[in-house]
């Protein structure tokens, strides 16, 4: 019977140390995502656009503004029916501006998360592709809600990660964290 445990136990330790060590690391997600070249250039450029569509938006508003204006200074001298015909216009063509307000700016906000969306994928594939070329069994994301409470420092990928995303560094290879 002693034999028996002891051929186990033996078993058992030699087992244990042929079991392969898993390798780990961590990625701050926001850092990586917000500090990426192409998700600084999308925001730039969608910033640029919304400025430039709200400058276009804001000129016809004045324009509408002066119409308005100049009714006001002549509706007096009107006849009924032509104050009714001039105010219906307005009131389509403030109709009209406000459509073309919101259409343009669901437009920019659609562009805007579709191009986010597809950067936040290419980020990770990018991490997926990482892990899997350099021998990670795991690769967590770390976010503003924190769910990796304690991380040692040199598990932490978010520097890697980034330089090579950003174009900086070739692609490493199997380089031991």
């Amino acid at each position: 019977m002693k034999k028996i445990l002891w051929i186990a136990s033996a078993v058992l330790i030699l087992t244990s140390c042929n079991q392969q060590i898993e390798k780990t690391g961590y990625v701050n997600n926001t850092k990586v995502v917000s500090d990426f070249k192409e998700m600084k250039a999308a925001q730039e450029k969608w910033t640029k656009k919304n400025n430039e569509v709200r400058a276009e938006l804001e000129e016809k508003a004045k324009q509408f503004q002066i119409e308005v204006q100049g009714y006001q200074n002549v509706k007096n001298s009107m006849s009924q029916s032509g104050r009714e015909k001039k105010e219906q216009d307005l009131m389509t063509k403030q109709q009209l501006l406000q459509r073309e307000q919101q259409t343009k700016m669901q437009e920019i906000q659609k562009g805007s998360q579709e191009e986010i969306d597809s950067i936040i994928n290419k980020v990770k594939d990018f991490i997926h592709d990482y892990g899997k070329n350099n021998g990670y069994t795991y690769i967590y994301g770390d976010t503003e809600v924190s769910n990796i409470l304690y991380g040692k420092e040199e598990l932490d990928l978010t520097d890697e990660i980034l330089k090579q995303l950003n174009g900086e560094e070739a692609a490493s290879t199997s380089e031991e964290k």
